[in-house]
């Protein structure tokens, strides 16, 4: 499993829209995407913790491959 690059929240989205992801909607500095079934929210922080990416991910039900391919 390759390492968790340091992303901000803004290029997770980016990333994940890249995965087929859409923003649904934004209210202050917290983005709801949907996509694949799941509906989750990613924080557009200026540096995303590596715990709170990997859940995104998770969530998002993406390999942690796929999600650095996407980067």
């Amino acid at each position: 499993m390759p390492r968790l690059p340091v992303t901000s929240g803004q290029d997770a989205v980016k990333a994940l829209g890249r995965l087929g992801f859409v923003a649904v909607r934004q209210r202050g500095s917290h983005v709801v995407l949907k996509g694949r079934g799941r509906t989750f929210v990613v924080p557009l922080h200026p540096e995303l913790d590596r715990g709170t990416l990997r859940a995104i991910i998770r969530e998002a039900n993406v390999s942690v491959e796929e999600f650095v391919d996407a980067l």
